[in-house]
C-alpha cells in the first residue's frame, strides 16, 4: 500500500451477466479494416517464402531435347544468390537431402529475428501510444521495406528491406490481435479475433497468385511479386490513421471520457456500466504498474505467461511447414507436372480459408477447447498416416506412385482443415484474449517473439531434419501434437463467453491454476488476493 491507501486490485467481480449491447456495424467494420494487418503477415510467407524456398520443389519442364526451362525464379536466385543458382541445377539423386541450403535459409529466417526484436519494442508504444499507434508503425515499416526489396541491386539492400519487413510485422502482430479481443463483445470475440487469420489466409492464398501472374515477367517479374507487398501494407497504414482507439487503451492512458463514448459506439447502447466499470477496475492497476514485462512474471501471471510462450511455439510445431513443404512433390507426382505447385498452392490456400471460417462460425458456441483437442487428434492421425506411407513407398532415390500420391494428398488435404480449425487461428486468438490490462502489451509481445523465434528455428532447421528423419519427420512432428492436445486438455480453461477484463478471475477456479495463482477471498466489493498474497500483491503493484 502507498499512503496508507488500498492499492488497485484490478477486476475483482464477475459482471458478464449484466454486460449489455450487441454487435455494432461500428464494431464490424473496424474489425475488418483492423484485420488487414494480418495480410502483411500471409503476404510475405505467400510472397517471400515461394521466392526463396518455393522454387526449390517446383516442377523443372523440359524440352525435346531434354533442356530444362528456365524457373521464373531464377534470375532473382542468380542475381542474389549465385551460389545457390548453380546447386539448384546440378543433378543430385538423394530426394531428401537436395535442398538443404542453409544460407538460402538464413535469408529467408531474417525476417523472423527482426520481428522478434521489433514486436519487443512494440510494447511499451502500444501500452502508452495505443493500439493504433503500432498497427500505422508496422504499415510505415511494411511500405518501407516493400520498396526497397522491389528495387534492391545488391544484396545488402534486399536484406535492409527484409528487416524492414520483419519490424512491420512484429509491430502488426503484437497490436491487431490485441485490437481485435478489445473491440470484440465477449460473446463474438473468438470470431471476430479470427479475421486476424481469415486476413492472412485469404491473402497467403492471393500471393501465391500473384506469384503463378509475374512468372511470365521476365526478368523483373519477381520485382513486381515482392514491391506488391506495398498494398496491402498501405491498407494497414490508411486503416490504422482511421479507425477509433480501444475503449480499453483509452481508459488506461486516462482518457476515460472519450473510453466511454467509444465504448457506447460499439456496443450501440449507453448502458455499459459493467463493461466501463470493468475497464476502469484494470485501468487502475494497469496505471500502478511501471514495468509490465517485469509484472508478468510474478506468480499470479504464471497462467497467462506460460500459454503466452506454449501456444505460439505448439502452433509451429504442428508441422505444418512439413506439409506445405510436400505439396508440390505430391502433385507432381500425381502427373500435374509443371503445374504442380500452382495447384498445391490453390488447394491448401483454399483448404486454410475454408477452415478457417468453419472455426469462426464455431469457436464462441463450441468453445476453444473443443477445437484444439479435436484438431489435434485429427493432425495426428495424418502425420502418422503420411509418414507410413513414405515409409513404404518413398526413399532417397525414388518417387512415389501416383495411387500413393492421391492417397496422402486426400491425408494433407484432412490435415490442413484440421489446422485451419485449430491451431491455426487459436495459437494466435488465445494469446491475445487471456491477459490482464496491465500485462496485456507486454503479453501479446511475448507471443509473438515466441512465434516468429520458433518459425525462425522451424525456417532454419527442416531441410537439415528432412534430410536426417527422412520420412520420420512426420513422426516427429506427430509427437508433438500429441503434447499440444494433452497440454490443452489439462492447462488450458475455456474462455468462451469470459469478458476480456475479467479473464483474471478464470485462472483461481481452474483445476490446475488454483494451486499456482495467489488465494482468493471473497471481499466487499467482490473477490481479491487474501492473506499473505494480498500483502505480496500490495508490495509489487508499484513496481
Amino acid at each position: 500500500m502507498a499512503g496508507g491507501g488500498m492499492a488497485p486490485r484490478g477486476v475483482t467481480k464477475e459482471r458478464a451477466a449484466e454486460y449489455k449491447g450487441h454487435m455494432t456495424f461500428a464494431v464490424a467494420m473496424a474489425c475488418i479494416v483492423a484485420a488487414i494487418g494480418g495480410s502483411i503477415f500471409g503476404y510475405d510467407i505467400g510472397i517471400s517464402a515461394k521466392n526463396t524456398r518455393g522454387h526449390l520443389v517446383e516442377v523443372e519442364k523440359q524440352d525435346a531435347e531434354g533442356h530444362r526451362s528456365e524457373h521464373h525464379m531464377d534470375p532473382f536466385l542468380e542475381k542474389f544468390f549465385p551460389v545457390v543458382f548453380r546447386r539448384k541445377n546440378s543433378p543430385t539423386r538423394n530426394n531428401y537431402c537436395k535442398y538443404d541450403n542453409q544460407a538460402l535459409s538464413a535469408f529467408t529466417s531474417s525476417l523472423y529475428l527482426a520481428g522478434q526484436v521489433s514486436t519487443l519494442a512494440a510494447a511499451p508504444v502500444t501500452r502508452n501510444y495505443g493500439r493504433r499507434a503500432s498497427i500505422i508503425c508496422g504499415g510505415i515499416s511494411f511500405l518501407i521495406g516493400a520498396a526497397l526489396n522491389a528495387a534492391a541491386r545488391n544484396l545488402a539492400i534486399l536484406i535492409i528491406g527484409r528487416i524492414m519487413l520483419g519490424v512491420g510485422i512484429g509491430f502488426g502482430n503484437q497490436a491487431v490481435p490485441l485490437y481485435l479481443s478489445e473491440m470484440a463483445p465477449a460473446h463474438l470475440r473468438g470470431g471476430l479475433n479470427m479475421m486476424f487469420q481469415l486476413a492472412t489466409t485469404l491473402v497467403i492464398f492471393t500471393a501465391n497468385m500473384i506469384n503463378f501472374g509475374t512468372q511470365k515477367i521476365k526478368p523483373w517479374g519477381w520485382r513486381l511479386s515482392l514491391g506488391l507487398a506495398a498494398a496491402p501494407a498501405l491498407l494497414m497504414t490508411i486503416g490504422g490513421i482511421l479507425l477509433p482507439e480501444t475503449p480499453n487503451s483509452l481508459i488506461e492512458r486516462g482518457r476515460v471520457e472519450e473510453g466511454r463514448r467509444v465504448l457506447e459506439l460499439i456496443r450501440g447502447t449507453a448502458d455499459v456500466d459493467a463493461e466501463f466499470t470493468d475497464m476502469t477496475e484494470a485501468s487502475e492497476l494497469a496505471n500502478a504498474i511501471e514495468h509490465p514485462f517485469r509484472n508478468i512474471l510474478e506468480r499470479r501471471n504464471r497462467p497467462q505467461l506460460v500459454m503466452a510462450v506454449c501456444m505460439p511455439a505448439f502452433q509451429i510445431l504442428t508441422g505444418i511447414n512439413s506439409i506445405l513443404f510436400y505439396a508440390p512433390v505430391l502433385f507432381q507426382s500425381m502427373g500435374f507436372g509443371a503445374s504442380a505447385s500452382l495447384y498445391s498452392s490453390m488447394l491448401t490456400g483454399a483448404l486454410l480459408l475454408f477452415s478457417t471460417l468453419i472455426s469462426i462460425a464455431t469457436v464462441d458456441r463450441l468453445g476453444r477447447r473443443k477445437l484444439l483437442i479435436s484438431g489435434g487428434i485429427q493432425m495426428i492421425v495424418c502425420q502418422v498416416v503420411v509418414a507410413a506411407i513414405l515409409a513404404a513407398k518413398f526413399g532417397a532415390d525414388k518417387q512415389l506412385s501416383r495411387s500413393c500420391s492421391i492417397a496422402v494428398v486426400l491425408v494433407i488435404c484432412l490435415f490442413m482443415l484440421a489446422f485451419g480449425w485449430s491451431w491455426g487461428p487459436l495459437g494466435w486468438t488465445v494469446p491475445s484474449e487471456i491477459f490482464a490490462l496491465e500485462t496485456r502489451s507486454a503479453g501479446q509481445s511475448i507471443t509473438v517473439a515466441v512465434n516468429l523465434f520458433f518459425t525462425f528455428v522451424i525456417a532454419q532447421a527442416f531441410l537439415s531434419l528432412l534430410c536426417a528423419f527422412k520420412f520420420a519427420i512426420f513422426i516427429f512432428f506427430a509427437c508433438w501434437i500429441a503434447v499440444m492436445t494433452a497440454f490443452v486438455h489439462v492447462f488450458l480453461p475455456e474462455t468462451k463467453g469470459v469478458p476480456i477484463e475479467e479473464m483474471v478471475l478464470l485462472w483461481s477456479k481452474h483445476r490446475f491454476w488454483k494451486s499456482v495463482v495467489p488465494d482468493m477471498m471473497p471481499l466487499e466489493d467482490g473477490w481479491g488476493p487474501g492473506g499473505d498474497s494480498a500483502r505480496a500483491h500490495d508490495s509489487n503493484v508499484h513496481k
